[in-house]
């Protein structure tokens, strides 16, 4: 028997010997494959809502900081001379690209979402609408709804800018819940491969003390259990990854038009986060594995 040797070789190569007291066969092998392919399932989905959140929180920040928009609100026979006088303020205030109304129709489409279709314009005291590009620099927010206040009485700017600190930290806060449910997940690994590890160990102490009794150190015992345990753990999360990857590949394809799932997946190189699923699921099965047999052979001395 060959008691001794390079460690990277023998936890690479195996040692059949050794081997022969991890249990092959029953409910621990089989546990340890399932929990670990759940978890790189769900540890995929927790990447896939984090990096969404920030991609989707990104782009709607930069929707919001491009534009801002003028209302103007008067009596009918007053309206257009306002909005004239608006459009002339906005055309003489630096850091303004370009200033025009919004149509009817324009105005009911933003109106839908909330009161329907087949809206009677005529019938609906609407205000003006006046959409504004800033230019490079922006124009000052401040300043311009001062010149507003006092040269277009009713005209309310909207820079957007209180739409954009609650949306970065609504973001914020996803991504936060997303890190912590990886976090969770490596937690729950841990502690189920140690669970199932400390139990494969009992199980086969008797196994343990003949080897001790041919010479066999507890470097070289723990070395067989912790090989066969990263080993079915990277086995069960590299399935499990895979199989969230398919299915996040899937919705997007199945997600042509882009309305629902447009940012919600991987896109370019943060494909490479579902590879990062297994190995991170080895190492934490090495470490949760060694620990737990050292542990369990420091009680069987």
């Amino acid at each position: 028997m060959r008691i001794e040797g390079n460690a990277l070789t023998a936890f690479l190569i195996g040692d059949k010997q050794a081997e022969r007291i991890v249990p092959a066969t029953g409910l621990i092998p089989w546990l340890t494959v399932f929990v670990a392919g759940v978890m790189g399932f769900l540890a995929v989905f927790a990447m896939a809502l984090a990096l969404s959140s920030g991609r989707v929180s990104e782009r709607w920040l930069t929707d919001l900081s491009r534009g801002a928009t003028l209302r103007i609100s008067a009596p009918a026979g007053q309206l257009d001379a306002r909005t004239e006088a608006a459009l002339q303020v906005l055309r003489t205030t630096p850091g303004v690209a370009s200033a025009r109304v919004l149509s009817d129709s324009e105005q009911v489409a933003l109106l839908e979402p909330w009161l329907g279709t087949g809206l009677v314009v005529d019938t609906l005291p609407l205000p003006r609408l006046l959409d504004i590009q800033p230019g490079d620099p922006a124009f000052d927010a401040e300043g311009l709804r001062l010149r507003l206040a006092g040269e277009v009485p009713g005209a309310v700017l909207d820079d957007h800018s209180r739409w954009q600190e609650p949306l970065a930290r609504a973001a914020g806060r996803i991504q936060w819940v997303g890190a912590m449910t990886l976090l969770m997940i490596v937690g729950a690994m841990g502690a189920l491969v140690t669970l199932a590890a400390t139990s494969a160990l009992a199980t086969g102490h008797q196994v343990i003390l003949v080897l001790r009794l041919l010479g066999a150190r507890d470097v070289y015992i723990a070395r067989a259990f912790v090989r066969r345990f990263t080993l079915r753990a990277a086995f069960g999360a590299t399935a499990g990854a895979a199989l969230a990857a398919s299915a996040l590949a899937l919705i997007q394809r199945a997600d042509q038009g882009g309305i629902i799932f447009a940012d919600f997946g991987f896109f370019g190189i943060e494909w490479f986060g579902p590879l990062a699923v297994p190995i991170l699921a080895g190492a934490v099965a090495f470490w949760a594995t060694r620990r737990a047999a050292f542990a369990q052979l420091r009680k069987l001395a």
